[in-house]
């Protein structure tokens, strides 16, 4: 794939998220959460459950809409735009990837990757192409016509990496990518997360609890009760500190 020829920041202010239970209980889950994450870096998202991780990067993604505060892609407000223009942006500019790979399980490697494009009217020909160059930059050339189910957890997490740069993205957001892979296949997905966002000037933004993981970033962003209590630039050196705040 060739290197991006735009890349995109993202930055939030004040962000505040309440959620709304029983009627009339109101749930503060992200309280004034300041990011302002660069073209190209990797940034980790760590802290406790219940810290409000998931919620902040589903607001990243427009999944989620936001209570007060702002959300700027490259300057542009998010959660000022249309439905069409966040659904542009999902198809176009961002990617997912989740914990549980989130495969269509009667859809083989291939035409997973190539599902993406379908939707977003790229030729047959055209995305046959780029389903097999993404599958065999993640290293699964030869299971291209594998079901998910005949993929080992950590193939089947590079397919969903693989389908996710099918959107040809600026950002993606990992949800806890490693969190259903054995240590050493966890390892190859970070340093190919460290080779997109390096290689493919590509942000990458990853919740994660494994401070392991968090030290191969640019920088992490710790949250805790929905605020961001410490960012730090990311080093071996802070494995213990970093341990010591997930406890």
């Amino acid at each position: 794939m060739p290197k991006k020829k735009e890349s995109l920041s993202i930055q939030t202010i004040e962000l505040i998220k309440d959620f709304e239970l029983q009627g009339e209980e109101i749930v503060n889950v992200l309280k004034g959460v300041k990011m302002d994450v660069k073209p190209g870096e990797f940034i980790a998202v760590m802290g406790p459950s219940g810290s409000g991780k998931s919620t902040l990067l589903n607001i990243l993604a427009t999944l989620e809409p936001i209570t007060e505060g702002k959300v700027l892609l490259s300057g542009i407000n998010l959660h000022e735009t249309s439905y069409k223009e966040q659904l542009d942006i999902r198809r176009n500019k961002t990617s997912l990837v989740f914990q549980n790979f989130a495969l269509i399980p009667y859809l083989t490697a291939k035409e997973n990757v190539k599902l993406p494009m379908k939707l977003r009217g790229v030729p047959e020909v055209e995305a046959e192409e780029k389903a097999i160059s993404y599958l065999e930059q993640v290293g699964l050339y030869a299971r291209l016509d594998h079901l998910p189910e005949e993929l080992s957890g950590g193939e089947q997490q590079r397919v969903a990496i693989a389908r996710a740069l099918a959107h040809d993205p600026d950002i993606i957001y990992a949800d806890e990518p490693t969190g259903n892979l054995d240590t050493s296949i966890g390892k190859e997905i970070i340093q190919l997360f460290k080779s997109l966002a390096k290689d493919k000037n590509i942000t990458v933004i990853m919740v994660t609890h494994d401070p392991d993981n968090a030290i191969e970033t640019d920088r992490i962003y710790i949250l805790q009760e929905g605020k961001v209590i410490e960012e730090r630039v990311a080093s071996i050196k802070k494995r213990s500190s970093l341990k010591e705040d997930e406890n």
